[in-house]
């Protein structure tokens, strides 16, 4: 798939790009993709949650009355689950919800992500993005050009860039991410992909095996 390249003002530079097929055109595997998400959500949980059963509740055990001839419930210590204040009965505790995927799988995954994208022809590849300072107002700019600041972008740079992260955090429908840490969720969970012609190698040479 041959797409055309643009600049930052939205412009066609006359260069065009071809979208290796080895990512950007395989069958995607809708099940590879539910597996990545699910562990990339999964992963986001700190798994920190916790309440006290009736052995870590503070209070008495002793015996609140007598075991028959009340007309009530037998009754036990004031930490008994059925009084208020008291422990619960199988609640949440300190957990890991991380769990492993094989390196293919994943590939896989972002690579069906990628080439949903690119049907759909949501992947707009780009010259060069570079911010000489840290402004909000360039990357508006940017993507007003580009006519996509109505929808969730999301930009893969082929390295770190300091300036354009910092210039994209504070609007809600733009992220900006270097290529190796490409994921599957947020392909998915962007309307538009933006891509550099350096991204584009830097995918290729990662997910082209």
């Amino acid at each position: 798939m041959e797409v055309n390249v643009l600049n930052l003002s939205g412009k066609e530079t006359g260069a065009k790009v071809q979208l290796p097929e080895a990512v950007f055109g395989v069958k995607p595997n809708d099940h590879a993709i539910y597996l990545d998400v699910k562990q990339y959500l999964a992963n986001q949980r700190q798994g920190t949650h916790k309440s006290k059963q009736r052995n870590e509740i503070a209070g008495s055990t002793r015996k609140l009355h007598k075991q028959k001839g009340t007309g009530g419930a037998r009754a036990g210590s004031i930490k008994s689950p059925l009084f208020n204040g008291g422990g619960r009965v199988f609640g949440p505790q300190p957990r890991d919800y991380s769990f492993k995927l094989n390196k293919k799988l994943k590939q896989l995954a972002r690579k069906s992500a990628l080439s949903y994208k690119a049907q759909e022809n949501n992947v707009l590849v780009l010259d060069e993005v570079n911010f000489d300072t840290v402004k909000t107002k360039n990357y508006v700019a940017f993507v007003n050009a580009l006519n996509v600041a109505d929808e969730k972008t999301l930009l893969v740079l082929p390295a770190y860039n300091n300036n354009v992260y910092l210039s994209s955090r504070n609007l809600k429908k733009a992220k900006v991410i270097a290529a190796s840490d490409l994921n599957t969720y947020d392909v998915l969970n962007a309307t538009k992909l933006l891509l550099t012609a350096d991204s584009v190698k830097t995918l290729e040479e990662a997910f082209a095996k």
